[in-house]
């Protein structure tokens, strides 16, 4: 989702409102009316309502966090760190909504929400990896983001807890779980290696049986 310019300065507005009331439409009518617009457009403008704002929300987010990391110049970093850095200036770009974050889960956290939350996980993880300039295509592009998605989710719910200066604590934990990844990934690489040598062990029994 790309999120336009006016629908982008209605989420800004929208965030202070939500910290006090919420992700409601009085919320909205609220921003709306601090930005000089008619507060009775809301429908108009969101017609799904909270989930249609929340989504954008976090939409604005992903593109914001992508422009960050593009703008940083992460090129000079292996990926772990470009993946690290991009976490953390997400962290940074979003220190300021942490109560509209809050309400924005416990709305997620409801069953029949959850698939609004699916989505939105899937889609930063997919702008964390494409910011990182991961470019597979084949089975690797699953496991990839199978692993971070468990990195992020866990890593956001330590950070909406975590009152350390510059997220430090956060960041700490974050690198403790990425220290995890890689060990995964070094344990997933053997065992492909071992199957690759398996297979082809077993094509040549196959060959002289032949």
């Amino acid at each position: 989702m790309t999120v336009d310019p006016d629908r982008a300065a209605i989420i800004d507005a929208l965030l202070p409102q939500v910290a006090f009331d919420g992700w409601t439409t009085k919320s909205l009518r609220q921003a709306l009316g601090s930005l000089g617009q008619d507060p009775a457009d809301g429908p108009l403008i969101f017609p799904n309502g909270v989930g249609e704002m929340i989504e954008t929300y976090c939409a604005l987010a992903d593109e914001r966090m992508a422009a960050a990391a593009m703008a940083a110049d992460l090129s000079a970093y292996r990926v772990p760190a470009r993946v690290r850095a991009i976490i953390a200036l997400r962290l940074e770009q979003n220190r300021a909504d942490k109560e509209a974050i809050r309400r924005a889960l416990a709305w997620m956290a409801v069953p029949v929400n959850m698939s609004a939350a699916a989505r939105t996980l899937a889609a930063t993880v997919d702008a964390i990896w494409h910011a990182a300039g991961d470019t597979a295509a084949d089975f690797s592009w699953y496991t990839k983001r199978g692993i971070l998605a468990g990195v992020y989710s866990t890593t956001f719910l330590y950070w909406l807890r975590d009152s350390s200066e510059d997220d430090a604590d956060t960041l700490a934990f974050l690198d403790r779980r990425l220290e995890n990844v890689g060990q995964i990934g070094k344990a997933r690489h053997t065992i492909e290696t071992r199957a690759n040598e398996f297979a082809e062990k077993l094509r040549g029994f196959t060959n002289r049986q032949a």
